[in-house]
């Protein structure tokens, strides 16, 4: 199974994102978890994604002009879906597609902007909030990640497995201290993942028109 919240927090977060709404062309990045397999993905205005049994990210940095975002919006769609999962079990929680949120304290934000793997991996101040259309739970079901240190990652559930297009909007400060506790810090990252190497299956599908407010 993917070790998806353990490499994000391994992430330097090498490319900025426009503020305020973001593209997917230059500057996102896809980073490999097996050496075998990886999703094959589609980079521009929006983000075209393919995974045919395996898992891989894409990313960005968040431009220091964004940092303060509190809330999302954007729209996503699957034509081939993976099957229902449960996205708590590790080894197990297959999903179509995730949009992750890397926040990490806004005081220690401008010393991690050019942060390195080592820098980051094991940061006990970083935190990952996880959107994912997959699995078989409720909407709005806040999930602890199976992954990475405990307590620094949660996926959040806003679709079921299936096919679809759909737009969405998030509260990201609400949605953080339902997680965590207390207020967001900064948001200095972002990424995009397919996940069916558990299942063997196929996802074909896109995110675009994602907004940071």
């Amino acid at each position: 199974m993917h070790r998806i919240f353990a490499t994000v927090f391994a992430l330097g977060f090498a490319a900025s994102a426009q503020a305020g709404e973001v593209r997917f062309d230059s500057g996102w990045q896809e980073q490999r978890l097996s050496l075998f397999s990886s999703n094959d993905y589609v980079f521009g205005q929006n983000l075209g994604l393919v995974s045919e049994g395996a898992v891989s990210i894409a990313w960005s940095r968040v431009a220091p002009a964004d940092w303060g975002t509190r809330a999302a919006t954007w729209n996503w769609s699957v034509e081939q879906s993976v099957p229902p999962t449960d996205l708590s079990l590790k080894g197990g929680d297959d999903r179509n597609i995730s949009l992750y949120f890397v926040f990490v304290p806004q005081s220690i934000a401008p010393s991690l902007e050019g942060a390195n793997i080592r820098a980051l991996l094991g940061n006990d101040d970083v935190r990952i909030i996880q959107y994912a259309w997959g699995g078989n739970h409720a909407r709005g079901q806040v999930i602890p990640s199976p992954y990475g240190p405990a307590g620094q990652g949660v996926t959040v559930a806003l679709r079921q497995a299936g096919t679809g297009s759909f737009n969405e909007s998030v509260d990201l400060a609400a949605d953080y201290a339902r997680a965590f506790g207390g207020e967001k810090g900064a948001l200095i990252g972002l990424a995009v993942s397919g996940d069916s190497d558990d299942t063997n299956s196929v996802i074909r599908a896109a995110i675009g028109g994602l907004t940071l407010r």
